[in-house]
């Protein structure tokens, strides 16, 4: 049965928040909601964020029929469905497992794992083999119901891209067959063959469970610093020898536009013209926030080419291919589209979807604000509205309070909103710069936001 959950505890990293265990598990999923003031709130892991056409309409059933009919993405290229019934039952849940989004009700909060999106899509491997076996493999351990619901899985196809995101437990894509193994952020990672990596993740996990025991953490980083260090050593035993590759500092999103790698018959000894195929195409969604309309497009354009959508940790959407035969000769990484790529994004741009890197909501990010959440103090979303204006060289993201929900990862300019003004600062991973408080003057506002981002 569903039941309406108290508000979320803080996050770890937030100012006054602890890891301790004793008040329980309070992320939300979709047999528990977390109360908000614009009704109860659903989480759906997506593990790799990648969803089938026909998912995607099983979603979207269930967010028209129990809620407010949008979908939302989150930071971990899941989908939360807001303005539900508190009393709306077993419905939701009864609809997902039938498309099979809930395979494992024990499990349904520890399946947070995120994929690099563009994996065998741009030339660099796809991880779609580990993700399923990883899924399964949490899904059959026991010990495994017990992480946390922010607990977080990363596959890495080798771009860097998610292993920058600061997951507990990475598996990064190497050639010749193997993969690297990383317990946090340490920069000690661990050699061992592709074939073994999902079992190596979940033994790692189970290993960190054991491990947390005393100190009750929810992840890797809560630990204390000789209980982290023992961890990644009985990892290490148990994997292959140790390599140094510091974790990257900068999580780099998909650009929105058409996705392509060279084309398998372009001769090795090409030099001076290279020949790409689209692959992909992919679009930011402002604010993560899709409506009805936006949803079906993207479903029915899927379902059009590849039958697939890849949720993004970015809040974005990349829909495979193929679309169609390999584009024009490219020179200095400038790949012509091919029709059907540029039609899907012409009409994905008609519908409000960030199709090129020009659209002022490229970067611009927000917290559901008021008045959906109680604890906001601002409706940061129409803030981050008014705003918008010249693409900015650094994302920016806007947060109603100091928790800062679903605020990203690596360096972005902070906006949050206090009792004193929005405060305005320049984060580079754990160094935060100078802050400047902006008091009732949206223009002012605006002014500097943009002056932080340029």
């Amino acid at each position: 049965m569903l039941a309406a959950m108290p508000d979320s505890a803080p996050s770890p990293l937030s100012a006054g928040g602890t890891s301790s265990r004793d008040g329980g598990d309070a992320c939300p999923g979709t047999l528990r909601l977390h109360r908000a003031d614009d009704g109860a709130l659903a989480r759906v892991r997506i593990p790799g964020g990648v969803l089938s056409a026909d998912r995607a309409d099983a979603l979207l059933a269930v967010a028209g029929r129990f809620g407010d009919g949008e979908l939302h993405l989150t930071s971990r290229g899941n989908v939360q469905l807001r303005g539900l019934d508190a009393e709306c039952g077993g419905g939701p849940a009864e609809l997902l497992g039938a498309a099979g989004l809930l395979p494992s009700a024990a499990h349904e909060r520890a399946r947070n794992i995120v994929a690099s999106p563009l994996a065998g899509l741009d030339g660099s491997p796809p991880v779609g083999g580990w993700l399923s076996e990883l899924d399964s493999l949490v899904c059959g351990s026991a010990a495994a119901a017990a992480l946390s619901g922010r607990f977080l899985f990363a596959l890495d196809s080798g771009r860097g891209d998610v292993d920058a995101l600061g997951a507990d437990v990475t598996l990064i894509a190497e050639g010749g067959g193997d993969c690297l193994l990383r317990i946090g952020a340490a920069d000690e990672v661990f050699r061992l063959s592709s074939a073994d990596g999902p079992r190596a993740a979940l033994l790692a996990a189970e290993l960190f469970l054991r491990a947390a025991r005393d100190s009750g953490a929810w992840r890797v980083k809560d630990l204390p610093d000789d209980v982290r260090t023992a961890l990644v050593r009985a990892v290490g035993a148990a994997a292959g020898p140790a390599v140094h590759r510091p974790r990257p500092r900068t999580a780099k999103a998909p650009a929105p536009g058409p996705v392509t790698a060279p084309n398998s018959s372009t001769p090795a000894t090409t030099t001076a013209t290279v020949t790409t195929t689209v692959t992909a195409i992919s679009v930011g969604v402002p604010l993560g926030r899709l409506a009805p309309a936006q949803w079906r497009l993207l479903t029915e354009t899927a379902r059009r080419y590849g039958n697939e959508l890849r949720l993004t940790p970015w809040r974005g959407i990349v829909v495979p291919g193929p679309f169609g035969p390999p584009g024009s000769s490219a020179r200095s990484g400038q790949p012509e589209q091919s029709g059907r790529a540029a039609e899907a994004l012409d009409a994905l741009a008609a519908a409000g979807l960030i199709t090129g890197p020009d659209s002022p909501w490229t970067g611009v990010g927000a917290c559901i604000g008021h008045p959906g959440c109680a604890k906001s103090l601002s409706d940061v979303r129409a803030e981050a509205g008014a705003a918008v204006g010249p693409v900015g060289r650094l994302p920016v993201y806007w947060s109603g309070c100091e928790r800062r929900c679903g605020h990203p990862h690596g360096e972005w300019i902070d906006v949050v909103v206090t009792p004193e003004g929005h405060r305005i600062s320049h984060v580079r991973g754990e160094h935060r710069g100078p802050r400047t408080v902006v008091r009732n003057d949206p223009a002012a506002l605006a002014s500097a936001v943009s002056g932080a981002r340029a």
